[in-house]
This record gives structure tokens, sequence and C-alpha cells, in this order.
């Protein structure tokens, strides 16, 4: 019982942790999801966080990290703990302070039932670990650079490839109008046309964030959509789904998201504010439903390339 107390409490500390600075940075009218994008150094290629061994940080992970580079400045993307850097001849420079991620477990509990039978229940909790980023860490040589892509201009290949990634997930995309939405009622994508976007990368922003939009419906990932037009915490939750799962999406595309908010984001931070602020929990629950679609649109262009071949 003194464990499950206390796995409890660690379980509500790491929750409040990470809502906690989510809120600090919507308060001062930042949304840390974007931020990281605004860096002094350009050339360096865009991706999430990403750990020792090269594998991306998925979900709550990717916000904690980017937070955490926009405020103490790093420009590298990688990082790891003090014992990884220590097994491969490094070392965290003294007097540097780690940041956290967070990974999921379970424990399993027994209760009784109401026939007095014992029943075993698996508590699902998130646990906190300390990583460094490689600019903390001395000894790495230029294994952990990141290189950069030849200057600020982005080929155009990656272009190609959000285009093909988006035509693979099989949505029906339709251009005109001033407004980027997704229709339930005719599962469609509706984008105003590609010319009156600010830049080219607003645009696929855009289109990726209708399209976790898109994933979530009744018919794939099942995300509750019903009360989207008239419950406004509902629409908040949702956009803010739509809104991680976007970022994330960019960030696997290699594309640079737009800068300037929509027109609907202002009166989101608001209601995000509030929705956080009431509920501990959901700006982690929302970073998974975000990775989920990310997750489901990814499978869905390699289904595409498998029937391809």
């Amino acid at each position: 019982m003194k464990n499950d107390k206390r796995t409890g409490e660690q379980r509500v500390d790491v929750y409040t942790r990470i809502t906690d600075r989510m809120i600090a940075a919507l308060d001062e009218g930042v949304r840390p999801w974007v931020q990281p994008w605004n860096s002094k150094h350009p050339v360096c290629g865009v991706s999430r966080p990403l750990r020792h061994n090269g594998e991306p940080y998925s979900g709550i992970n990717v916000l904690l990290l980017w937070a955490e580079a926009m405020v103490r400045g790093y420009v590298s993307s990688t990082w790891m703990t003090f014992r990884q850097a220590q097994e491969i001849g490094a070392c965290v420079r003294k007097g540097e302070t780690g940041s956290m991620v967070v990974y999921a477990n379970r424990i399993s509990k027994t209760e009784t039932d109401g026939a007095g039978n014992e029943i075993e229940r698996d508590i699902p909790f998130l646990k906190g670990y300390t990583v460094f980023n490689v600019e903390q860490i001395d000894g790495l040589g230029d294994r952990y650079a990141d290189a950069p892509d030849g200057g600020t201009a982005r080929p155009i290949d990656r272009i190609a490839h959000a285009d093909a990634f988006f035509a693979a997930t099989g949505a029906v995309i339709r251009h005109g109008g001033d407004k980027a939405f997704y229709a339930p009622g005719s599962d469609i994508i509706q984008m105003p046309p590609i010319e009156t976007f600010r830049d080219i990368e607003s645009y696929y922003a855009t289109l990726a964030h209708e399209s976790v939009h898109w994933a979530g419906a009744t018919q794939r990932l099942n995300r509750d959509l019903s009360r989207y037009a008239k419950d406004r915490t509902e629409r908040a939750r949702e956009e803010l789904i739509a809104e991680l799962g976007a970022v994330f999406l960019a960030a696997d595309l290699g594309i640079v998201p737009e800068m300037e908010p929509r027109p609907d984001h202002a009166s989101y931070l608001a209601s995000w504010l509030s929705v956080l602020k009431n509920d501990r929990r959901f700006i982690v629950q929302a970073a998974a439903q975000a990775q989920r679609s990310v997750a489901f649109l990814h499978d869905l262009k390699s289904e595409s390339q498998r029937h391809a071949a």
C-alpha cells in the first residue's frame, strides 16, 4: 500500500510539472510547441528531439524538449542521459542541469470485487527521468553535431516529399475559399488555394493540422468529434490535438511550420489555458492523441508504398 501511495503521488507530480510548464508558456501568449522554429540558426536541420541513438522522441516528450531548447537556446536536437554520455566516454559538464522526459509504465494492484474475489488491475502512470542536450556534454567530438543543410533555403524535394505524403493518405483535399477546415459529414479537407498562403511551408503546416482532424474521424481513429461544433471546451481540446499533431508531422517531414498564429489561435489560447488549468492530465493525453494520429497517417503512407510495389 505504501508503494502504491508513493507511485500515485509521483504520478500527480509529473503530470502537474508538465502542465505547469505548458501553462506558463501559454500565459505569456507563446505556444511552446512552435517556438523552436524561431531558431537563430536556420541552417540546422528540422527534426523532432532525438535520443542518443537517433530515434525520435514522441508524444509529450517532444513538447518538453522543444520547450527546453527554446528556453536554454540549444541548437542541437539530440539528448542523452548522464549514463549514456559516460558509456561513450563523454561527460556532462559540471554545474549543468538536466531536463525532464517521461515514459509510461504500469503497476499491478490486487483488489477485491463485490463477490469477494481478488482481481488484478493495471494502473498506468508516468515516470520522469533526466536527459541532457549534447551541448551540455564534453567529449562527444563531432559525432552528434547537427549537420547544416547548406543554407537557409530548403531543397524543393522537401515539398515534393510532403505532396507525396499527403496524397498517400487517400484524404480528399479540395481547394477554394478562404478557410481551412475538415468537414466530417462529407469527409473532406477544404483548403484555401496554395497561392493565398504567406509561404508554401504555411500551406503544408495547415494541411497537416486538418489531416490530424481527418485522422480522428469515426471511421478511422474514432476520436469523438460529435460535440466539436456545440461545445467550446471540446472544440478547444480537439484543436489542441490537431495543433500538436501538425507540428509533430511538420518535423517528421522536415518542414518549418508557420510562424504567425492562424486567425483562430488567439481565441483558442484562452480556451487552452482553461482546459489545462482544470485538467492537469490533458496536455499529456492531447500529445498522445496527436502522436496516434500522426502514426496513423504515416501508416497510410507505408501501406500505399507497399501496394505500389
